[in-house]
């Protein structure tokens, strides 16, 4: 069996990401148009007998098919813009829901000298780094290229790990910002989260819409707001999952191989993964399901596995058992 290496993963992720935008422009479009074929039947059920007489001949394909040659091309419009800010601008979506700040030379100087020495032992440019002022040990690298890269690391991360520790947790991220990870995960996260996001915006127009006119032309207005809510809501919490499965898991073996192999110290990165996983909680990330599989283990509240969706998105883990990955890592450390 060939060996497979770091350009076989970059190609790898390169057509994931593409293929990934195509799933997520037409599953979101065919989950918009069965929300207008569902509405399309209750109109249809509901007109007035005098109504349906001049309707009686009209099917209700025929209805939602002429509503979508309204409806599909603006949601196509607002499909295609926003991938092109998730891909351009996405990353600081992401820093922002973390609440994450720039470190720099005067507030950081240690962490930002092994970035830029890990750096240049993988040859990659060198990232920003972040933190999350949180005591929660985690870490996660975004962007959508090696030249607009960036690790986050939270304040007990940075606070909690040996020297030779943080080394391993920032190789593993550089290891993700050169395989290309990070692109995928950026492309996965910021449209997911755009069709929950834009469904509870959409959800109170409606209702805004329906209290404060109530003529017939702002009726319609007000269906098309509610059609597309709960379209996006059918999306993001029960399609959105399906699209996980894009993302393979043997990502976080492989950047936990090549750390191992730019640090040369298995050990540290094992001592490391065992510390954030007793202590991965992180407060501005734990309510936030779709930014869990960019981290190096989940930062979710033990609270929220419980939830529907996380029952539904635990069936499509992007991250092995912690205890598998440090199990490799010791079969690594062994052969040294």
């Amino acid at each position: 069996m060939p060996k497979i290496t770091t350009y076989d993963f970059i190609e790898s992720n390169t057509r994931k990401t593409i293929y990934l935008l195509i799933s997520f422009a037409i599953s979101l479009l065919a989950i918009v148009y069965l929300g207008i074929l569902f509405i399309s039947l209750l109109q249809v059920e509901n007109m007035s007998e005098g109504t349906y007489q001049v309707y009686k001949q009209v099917s209700v394909l025929n209805l939602a098919n002429h509503t979508a040659t309204y409806i599909l091309p603006i949601v196509s419009v607002v499909v295609i813009l926003w991938i092109l800010l998730s891909y351009y601008y996405g990353q600081h979506f992401i820093l922002g829901a973390a609440k994450a700040v720039e470190l720099t030379k005067q507030n950081a100087p240690e962490i930002l000298k092994i970035v830029e020495t890990l750096a240049i032992t993988t040859g990659l440019p060198t990232p920003k780094v972040y933190s999350i002022n949180d005591m929660g040990m985690n870490a996660f690298a975004t962007g959508r290229d090696p030249k607009h890269s960036y690790i986050v690391l939270t304040k007990g991360l940075i606070n909690g790990l040996e020297k030779s520790e943080l080394e391993g947790v920032i190789a593993h991220e550089m290891a993700h910002i050169g395989n290309r990870d990070i692109k995928i995960m950026l492309v996965m996260v910021v449209c997911i989260s755009f069709a929950t996001v834009v469904a509870e915006i959409l959800l109170r127009t409606s209702f805004v819409t329906k209290t404060n006119n109530s003529k017939n032309n702002n009726v319609a207005i007000q269906m098309f707001l509610l059609t597309l809510a709960v379209s996006l809501y059918v999306y993001g919490y029960l399609v959105a999952p399906l699209i996980k499965f894009a993302v393979s898991r043997t990502r976080e073996f492989q950047a936990d191989a090549t750390a191992a192999l730019i640090t040369r110290n298995p050990q540290g990165l094992i001592s490391a993964l065992e510390k954030i996983s007793e202590h991965s909680v992180v407060k501005s990330l734990s309510d936030k399901q779709t930014m869990s599989p960019i981290c190096i283990i989940s930062p979710l509240a033990k609270n929220k596995q419980g939830t529907f969706f996380s029952k539904i998105s635990g069936l499509f883990l992007t991250h092995p058992p912690i205890e598998e990955r440090i199990k490799a890592l010791k079969v690594m450390d062994s052969h040294r």
